[in-house]
């Protein structure tokens, strides 16, 4: 999956981020954008903040996508300009901007709930080794972690 960052930069998923763990959320409707939206800063806290009070030893990439496909790919321009003028900087780094075609990722990681995002953990070859869906939850975190444990 070939991804742009806020600051225009080309990311491929999962070929870029082999060598870690990587944890990628992914949405491909406004409704799912929402709850993509309440994974960010936990998952932020958890695995990338630093706050000098116990911080992680995690060495994780994270990558949360809003996917543009059919007729909305025209709208990831837009999306990136709202996400730089927005609040939270700390999290440009970590929203790839997808626009492109839906099928194959629908098919092969059974995207079938276009109102739900879908999480996935990938282990450091870049094979999924978890995968969930939905607004985001303690218990749903818990499990990311201790896979990466």
């Amino acid at each position: 999956m070939r991804c742009e960052t806020a600051d225009r930069k080309t990311v491929n998923l999962p070929e870029d981020t082999k060598g870690k763990y990587t944890f990628i959320g992914m949405a491909y409707s406004e409704k799912a954008e929402e709850n993509l939206r309440s994974w960010y800063q936990p998952i932020y806290n958890k695995f990338i903040a630093k706050t000098g009070l116990m911080d992680s030893d995690y060495d994780v990439n994270i990558c949360f996508v809003p996917m543009f496909t059919g007729g909305k790919k025209a709208l990831k321009n837009s999306a990136i300009s709202e996400l730089i003028k927005s609040d939270n900087a700390e999290l440009h780094p970590y929203i790839l901007f997808y626009a492109g075609e839906l099928d194959f990722y629908k098919t092969n990681l059974n995207l079938i709930d276009k109102d739900k995002p879908y999480f996935f953990l990938l282990d450091k070859n870049g094979i999924v080794i978890f995968s969930e869906k939905g607004q985001f939850s303690e218990g749903k975190l818990e499990r990311v972690e201790e896979l990466i444990n």
